[in-house]
């Protein structure tokens, strides 16, 4: 029975990684408008966005289990899945704001939040594993960048 708990929830972290993944590239809209901006000289190319988000999201989805096979307090487990929820709804959130609603300066208030979220991952995964909380540190470093990113065009845009 175990084994099967452990395969259900690897479907559960993988699942879920894939809705909040595919939500926010139905919401990442680059169309005339986005074209349009003016972005910083050092901005990825856009193709190099859904590969690192990818990775981010496969990295959430295995340290989600992790995590969530390295406890076995319930309380633990609800608190995990609700930080990675309100994490996920935050991401798709950013996404709203900026490709749906076209404002760069609301998804920068946004960022602080989404930013935290992640942090909170994190700090709340390290003492169930290690390794989960290790894997969740691309996702914050991505963050931070994309943050300086969104800065900047808003900057560049007059927003």
């Amino acid at each position: 029975m175990n084994f099967i708990r452990r395969w259900l929830s690897l479907i559960t972290a993988i699942v879920l990684s894939t809705v909040f993944a595919s939500a926010g590239a139905l919401l990442t809209q680059l169309d005339d408008w986005y074209f349009n901006l003016k972005q910083p000289s050092w901005k990825p190319p856009d193709e190099a966005f859904g590969i690192i988000w990818s990775l981010i999201f496969a990295l959430c989805a295995a340290a989600s289990w992790l995590s969530w096979n390295s406890t076995r307090q319930v309380q633990q487990r609800k608190t995990l899945l609700l930080l990675y929820l309100f994490n996920g709804v935050l991401n798709v959130l950013w996404s709203v704001l900026y490709f749906q609603l076209h404002r760069p300066d609301w998804s920068l208030w946004e960022c602080l939040p989404l930013w935290l979220s992640v942090l909170s991952l994190i700090y709340y995964q390290w003492p169930l594993s290690r390794w989960a909380s290790l894997m969740t540190i691309p996702y914050l470093v991505w963050v931070s960048i994309a943050t300086v990113l969104n800065a900047q065009t808003v900057f560049l845009n007059g927003f």
